[in-house]
């Protein structure tokens, strides 16, 4: 089975390519982490949301796209944010908050869609929120729903992270207050899943950045008077890379059509996805560091930024480990390896 991505999905990931092109860089990236000017990745962000892409999923008589839930426009999006590094909630935004938003006919929708006002959302009880540290809204679990609060209505305390550009942060929201959002397991597990697409996505777009980023530099670095991309050592190991994002894009499609098409096997098809995704960018980026020699490990070289990135991302809802243990309980097969339910 082929899963193509339809015509005006991919014109709309290809209007966000062209937008980050020209407004999206490691400037960006670095302006996200904590003493950088945040305003210039508000100000790129607002760009595209003026084309669209918060209101991808949202139906078109609230102001969105119309692309519908029904539609397999979340991955090549998400790929295409993940190619450029750009430290914002796109995942929590797009696939997951600008939904529940509009289905929920909550008033701040019109703010989110026009990028003035910064959504993020996590379903882990207790667990440090991206972007919560600077976001104007953030949704939270609370007993079998989740709600929506502003910044003023909860408590924030900071949380470190390998990629400070995101933000982290624990959220003390007050039980019960808020807008109920979604409410349910039923509810909550399919927008959970489309959180968990949307960063497979993005892990795919950042494993291709890196990829691209260490061809560039190895056809370019010489040693021995030839250059170091010659060497058959680095040749066999970037083609890994290359084969295990081929490897995972697939499956990232996969699991969007099954979500899509509200198969049964959503579930686990979203958790393959997830786990292949976040292989091959920790394949990118401990490749692309080790090809890059020792500037890949300093975070003022840019291929840095990419990889940290891929590494909390990589965690994020949900390790490879949880995912694989998940779909072993689903297809019974037993006990994981080692590190299985971590």
């Amino acid at each position: 089975m082929r899963f193509a991505v339809a015509e005006r999905d991919a014109a709309l990931a290809e209007a966000a390519c062209e937008v980050l092109a020209k407004q999206a860089g490691a400037e960006q990236i670095r302006a996200g982490w904590p003493e950088g000017r945040v305003e210039a990745v508000d100000a790129v962000w607002r760009t595209l949301a003026g084309v669209g892409i918060t209101g991808a999923l949202v139906p078109e008589r609230v102001d969105g796209l119309g692309l519908g839930l029904d539609e397999n426009a979340v991955p090549p999006l998400m790929e295409a944010l993940g190619r450029s590094g750009l430290p914002v909630p796109a995942a929590e935004t797009v696939a997951v908050g600008a939904p529940l938003l509009a289905a929920a006919g909550a008033p701040q929708l019109p703010s989110v869609l026009r990028g003035s006002a910064l959504f993020t959302v996590s379903f882990a009880m207790g667990a440090p929120v991206p972007f919560a540290a600077r976001a104007d809204l953030v949704a939270v679990p609370d007993g079998d729903g989740l709600r929506l609060y502003a910044r003023d209505e909860v408590e924030l305390e900071p949380v470190d992270s390998v990629d400070g550009s995101r933000r982290l942060a624990r959220v003390n929201a007050p039980a019960g207050g808020g807008l109920l959002l979604a409410e349910g397991p039923g509810d909550l597990a399919v927008a959970y899943r489309r959180g968990v697409l949307a960063t497979a996505a993005l892990l795919i777009g950042l494993g291709e950045r890196m990829l691209e980023l260490t061809v560039a530099h190895v056809r370019e670095r010489h040693q021995f008077g030839v250059p170091v991309g010659s060497f058959q050592a680095v040749k066999h190991a970037l083609a890994d890379v290359e084969l295990a994002l081929r490897f995972a894009r697939p499956a990232v499609l996969a699991a969007g059509w099954a979500q899509a098409a509200g198969d049964p096997e959503s579930a686990v098809r979203t958790s393959m996805a997830k786990v292949l995704a976040s292989d091959a960018a920790r394949k990118a980026a401990r490749t692309a560091i080790q090809c890059h020699g020792a500037m890949g490990y300093t975070t003022e070289y840019d291929l840095h930024l990419y990889a940290k990135r891929a590494w909390a991302l990589a965690a994020d809802w949900g390790g490879p480990a949880q995912h694989r243990e998940f779909i072993a309980r689903r297809l019974e097969l037993g006990i994981v390896g080692e590190g299985a339910g971590t």
